[in-house]
């Protein structure tokens, strides 16, 4: 297997994926000539970087950008700004030719073993497809290669021949692996890669991907809503809400001391094995802002219990509250920037009110003439 180990990257850079301040919006069109009224912030100017040969956990809500984020990373859709840099190489400065040259490098597993893959391949021809149109191994070795690839994974050679409706979401999981790996990648995103399975299969899962980056040095994103794989999988963690990166850490860090409100609340959820724990949930009121239209100031104060007048009207600085753990929010601000954003908070609450009135002006609009198509039609 000596092939699928990428040796082309630089071992004296120590991070090998950066991302600086990236946005993603997506558009919401209204009226006749398709005008754009608003749009939904998906990820909305995140900044975090991943070593060489670690993993960084992503968490958060559902419909918080982490999928957003992933895809974009590797080129999947457009970004709106900012930078993504893998090895060095801006990803989007790209040409489609050079994009083409460095894609084998840069892989996804899908959440969903079932959609993911074509029911009309077998699985050699899904494993093998991309190797044999990126020229990863010559033809006389490809069958040869593909056998190895899936025994890696722990997949015996004669399912080469058949197809995905005739195996379990945890072996189709496997499948879906094999086929990033076959392409010797560096850096593989992996979008809830276990949500879909039971229980024991999601540890088998997570087991082999953990052995595959000791033998193979690879460099993962996990995305995920399990906190607790999280944990055991990831070398750091990253916290979204709504668009934003609230909190950065290496993982003990976090699980040990989280600092923002949001975080404390999503890890009271998780489960202890101890029947006489009393669990302290953070129980949150409320429910999730529209990214189309989401409050001023922090995003999370419509939902915090620690919520101030600040907090309401001007953005917390995304910062390195202690050595190594990156935070955004007000608690952790100095006396001095308290007192400039007392002197501020009249000023920016009335420019809020006026923001928050024309874009729920403009929704409305758009809501009222997609109303009015959908009778037309």
């Amino acid at each position: 297997m000596d092939e699928i180990k990428n040796t082309t990257a630089t071992e004296n850079d120590e991070y090998l994926v950066e991302v600086n301040n990236l946005v993603k919006w997506f558009p919401i069109k209204a009226g006749f000539f398709k005008h754009t009224v608003g749009n939904v912030r998906a990820v909305d100017g995140i900044s975090f970087k991943i070593k060489r040969g670690t993993t960084m956990g992503l968490v958060g809500e559902s419909g918080c950008g982490k999928s957003t984020t992933g895809r974009t990373l590797l080129r999947l859709q457009g970004k709106t700004s900012g930078e993504v840099t893998f090895d060095g190489i801006d990803i989007f400065s790209l040409s489609k030719e050079e994009l083409r040259k460095i894609r084998p490098r840069i892989q996804i597993i899908f959440q969903d073993p079932y959609s993911s893959l074509s029911p009309r391949l077998p699985v050699g021809e899904i494993i093998g497809e991309a190797v044999r149109e990126h020229n990863i191994v010559p033809s006389s070795e490809y069958d040869e290669y593909i056998t190895r690839v899936m025994e890696v994974c722990g997949l015996p050679a004669y399912y080469k021949s058949r197809y995905p409706h005739e195996f379990s979401g945890g072996q189709r999981q496997r499948i879906c692996i094999a086929r990033a790996l076959a392409l010797s990648p560096e850096f593989i995103v992996c979008d809830e890669p276990v949500s879909a399975l039971d229980v024991s299969i999601q540890a088998q899962i997570i087991n082999l991907l953990r052995d595959l980056q000791k033998q193979f040095g690879l460099t993962y994103l996990f995305i995920s809503h399990d906190l607790s794989v999280v944990e055991h999988i990831s070398d750091t963690v990253g916290v979204m809400y709504l668009g934003d990166m609230v909190e950065f850490s290496e993982t003990e860090k976090i699980y040990s001391d989280p600092l923002h409100p949001y975080t404390k609340a999503l890890f009271s959820a998780i489960p202890i094995p101890d029947p006489d724990y009393q669990m302290n949930r953070i129980i949150l009121e409320g429910s999730i802002p529209s990214p189309a239209n989401p409050p001023s100031g922090c995003k999370f104060h419509t939902r915090c219990s620690e919520c101030m007048e600040t907090c309401k009207y001007v953005t917390p600085k995304y910062r390195e509250v202690r050595p190594g753990h990156f935070c955004a929010c007000h608690l952790y601000n100095s006396e001095e920037e308290n007192r400039e954003y007392a002197g501020q908070l009249d000023e920016l609450k009335a420019k809020a009110e006026a923001e928050a009135a024309t874009n729920a002006k403009k929704l409305k609009s758009a809501s009222k003439e997609k109303a009015m198509k959908s009778l037309n039609d």
